[in-house]
């Protein structure tokens, strides 16, 4: 039996063999000019991967404290309370109308997670699907819209990260440990890119795998690493033959820096193939103790390893954030470090005002919101783009990009500037 890495090893040696006038007829993607034109866009979070921070209600209306992510939401209460929850939730948190807002406020991508339980449900998961013909509705508004969607698989069998946002929540990912987790990973992946075969022009990148926790080690890196591979096969050649598609193929850089990945998957042996770095400041004590010029200063001397990275480099997620007081953020029932009721950590100062209605942020917060968001947007663009997570939240504006474009401190063109040399 061939092995895969040999069979692409063969289509590589076949496209690069062709003609230059038959490569010039498969660019990239011929709808969107990455590399040149700037991804700017915004995550369509807690939708069809429910996330407690960004919707605390559907959590806190069960009256189970013990239900803390998609798995324990399906697991510990009724069944068809959990189906008539999450069927609302679906046909209400996301619309056209955020489509049509986002396209007015000149963004041109949207990212959406999805788990891989809106695909295929194992024996004893818990989970409840029906997510998938939301994802299908979304790829018409995208289109009706001008919008472009990466398509991200964000939670895989066994959880690749151990967050309650991989629809998981346990102490160590179980992911990368058992093939079989990693073959139905492949499966979804193939099953994805067939699904959006004849949508490249709106569906124009796929993301196969958000973070995961190669922090964990060389277990989990050398398992993404194949994954990757494999994944590049899945995307790019999803017709059976040496035809290539003009889907990107996203990667998450592990939580590893970009120099780890230097050399990977890059041109003339891969075609369409970018970085996702997901850049916060606010998940250790370290980064949640920085004055407000300090959050500025980091932002802006992310530029040079962001630009000169020799994939293109796109900032899948972000945000003008920066503490971790959002409620549940950390998980439900977990407090946070800035207010010092994280377990282990040491207070910086009250939550009161940072978080929640922009209605009780003081007039030099928003002004400090404006300047970080123009501070990284200006970085980021250095690199191939950006998308911001997330586009809203029920209680947390200082993450929400429409709470931001209401309330002033993110401008209606994101290109815009009232802080244009913030970086120097």
């Amino acid at each position: 039996m061939v092995s895969f890495s040999a069979l692409l090893s063969s289509v590589s040696l076949f496209v690069a063999c062709l003609a230059p006038s038959v490569l010039a007829d498969n660019p990239i993607n011929p709808s969107f000019a990455y590399g040149a034109a700037k991804v700017r866009g915004v995550n369509l979070g807690g939708w069809l991967v429910l996330e407690p921070w960004i919707t605390p209600s559907l959590f806190d209306n069960t009256g189970n404290s013990a239900i803390v992510d998609e798995w324990t939401f399906g697991q510990l209460q009724d069944r068809n309370t959990a189906l008539a929850v999450l069927q609302n939730h679906w046909n209400t948190w996301i619309t056209e109308q955020d489509f049509i807002d986002i396209a007015n406020a000149g963004l041109n991508h949207v990212r959406i997670p999805i788990g891989y339980w809106a695909f295929e449900v194992g024996p004893g998961e818990p989970y409840i699907s029906g997510q998938l013909p939301y994802l299908q509705k979304a790829i018409g508004w995208a289109r009706n819209h001008g919008i472009k969607v990466i398509v991200d698989l964000h939670g895989a069998p066994g959880s690749q990260n151990g967050f309650d946002n991989s629809g998981h929540r346990i102490s160590f990912p179980q992911w990368h440990s058992n093939s079989t987790n990693v073959a139905r990973t492949d499966a979804i992946i193939k099953q994805i890119a067939s699904l959006f075969i004849n949508d490249q022009d709106v569906v124009s990148v796929i993301a196969p795998l958000n973070e995961p926790a190669g922090y964990d080690g060389q277990d989990v890196l050398s398992v993404v690493r194949q994954y990757w591979y494999d994944s590049y096969g899945n995307i790019r050649f999803p017709y059976g033959t040496s035809q290539q598609s003009n889907t990107l193929v996203l990667l998450h850089d592990a939580f590893q820096p970009l120099s780890y990945w230097q050399g990977f998957q890059t041109p003339p042996n891969r075609q369409g193939v970018a970085m996702d770095t997901h850049i916060y400041q606010m998940f250790s004590q370290d980064e949640v103790s920085r004055t407000n010029q300090q959050h500025i200063q980091a932002a802006c001397a992310m530029g040079s390893s962001l630009s000169s990275f020799d994939l293109w480099v796109i900032v899948g997620e972000w945000t003008p954030a920066a503490t971790d007081c959002a409620k549940y953020l950390n998980g439900r029932g977990v407090g946070a470090r800035y207010d010092g009721s994280y377990s282990g950590s040491t207070r910086v100062g009250s939550c009161t005002g940072l978080t929640g209605s922009a209605s009780s942020f003081s007039s030099s917060y928003k002004t400090f919101l404006r300047q970080y968001w123009e501070a990284q947007t200006i970085t980021y663009e250095k690199a191939a783009g950006w998308i911001q997570w997330t586009w809203k939240a029920e209680n947390a504006d200082d993450w929400s990009y429409q709470a931001g474009l209401k309330n002033g401190w993110i401008p209606q063109d994101p290109t815009q500037r009232q802080y244009p040399t913030i970086c120097g």
